[in-house]
């Protein structure tokens, strides 16, 4: 295979391809002139069809998948790794062996078939506590994320790994994108089995059934829509950039913001109190979401994408409230997508 198809376009290579943001990238890849096709690869084959995409399966957690990825990546253009493990929550070794360990075949894999690009899905996740206050820190603010958060633990674990991967093999060109939190409303039903659990129905997020919302010290995040996110990659892939670039739409939330999408009361909570009952349900198997990870959400830094806006000349289309109001509407109505991680199963 050639980095470029017939037509003079490029192929691109999407790990992750079915999830939440493997499903925009890829659209918005697909979309694109410049690219001939683009290669979905996710461990299940989903049945979701769309113009200039081709599917194949591998499993990143399987020590024989560098071989496959070896193969599959052979004259691509670039790489955009978006696989991710998020559950079991209570058996980090398994999330540690695809989310790690796959990683790294990943980046094996590029440098092994000659791929000059590569573009990697970080998070806001990866940084260390930080200020909640605007207009937020920069791509130089470390990333040792919240070590007794799996996921975090995670993200800025291979934040050291590319450290090395980029000195080992400058010829190869790595990007890596750290946004907020990501939502739209087809991948709703999605997260609300991931952090919420299989057996909570998504009609209980109404605004009668939403008396209040907790105000909690540190409850202050950024989310985007995925579909802005999306463009982000894309932009990132097309573009001769190298760097982390920190993704987020305005305004930040809060929880007055909260209780205005849900129009509810803000009723001052202790963080202990809150904590304790997730503690409780989450070693009890009620919740999937761990206490740890809330521990992390409320000392994430709010970021400063004033770098992804002059040098990749981004700018999200809708803002954070749009984003919220787009998975809100997607958890009460259990819309999903034709893949396995989004398929919009309701209860059960």
């Amino acid at each position: 295979m050639e980095t470029t198809g017939r037509s003079g376009g490029k192929r691109i290579v999407v790990t992750g391809a079915t999830g939440n943001v493997g499903t925009s990238v890829v659209r918005a890849l697909a979309a694109d002139p410049g690219v001939d096709s683009v290669l979905g690869l996710a461990r299940r084959r989903p049945a979701l069809e769309i113009a200039g995409v081709e599917w194949d399966t591998v499993d990143l957690s399987r020590a024989d998948s560098e071989e496959r990825l070896t193969g599959l990546l052979r004259g691509a253009y670039a790489v955009v790794h978006l696989a991710w493990r998020f559950q079991p929550t209570h058996d980090p070794v398994t999330t540690w062996q695809s989310n790690v360990l796959g990683s790294q075949r990943v980046f094996r894999a590029v440098e092994r078939s000659g791929v000059p690009a590569l573009v990697h899905a970080s998070s806001v996740g990866a940084y260390s506590p930080g200020p909640k206050d605007e207009p937020g820190v920069d791509e130089e603010w470390p990333t040792h994320g919240w070590p007794d958060a799996a996921y975090c633990r995670e993200k800025a674990y291979l934040e050291r790994v590319l450290d090395t991967f980029e000195l080992r093999h400058p010829q190869i060109r790595v990007v890596r994108m750290r946004p907020g939190f990501l939502f739209k409303e087809t991948a709703a039903p999605e997260q609300r089995r991931i952090f919420a659990g299989r057996h909570v129905p998504g009609t209980l997020l109404r605004p009668d059934l939403l008396p209040f919302v907790p105000d909690l010290e540190g409850l202050r995040f950024q989310v985007l829509h995925t579909d802005d996110a999306a463009e982000a990659y894309r932009l990132a892939v097309l573009q001769d950039v190298t760097g982390p670039f920190n993704l987020a739409a305005d305004p930040v939330i809060d929880a007055r913001i909260l209780a205005e999408l849900l129009d509810a009361r803000i009723v001052r909570v202790p963080r202990a109190l809150v904590r304790t009952a997730l503690a409780g349900a989450w070693r009890a198997h009620a919740v999937p979401a761990s206490p740890h990870l809330f521990d992390a959400v409320l000392r994430l830094p709010v970021l400063d994408s004033t770098r992804a806006h002059e040098v990749l000349g981004w700018q999200p289309t809708r803002t954070a409230q749009e984003a919220l109001n787009a998975f809100l509407r997607g958890v009460r109505e259990g819309r999903g997508e034709e893949t396995a991680p989004l398929a919009g199963r309701k209860v059960g």
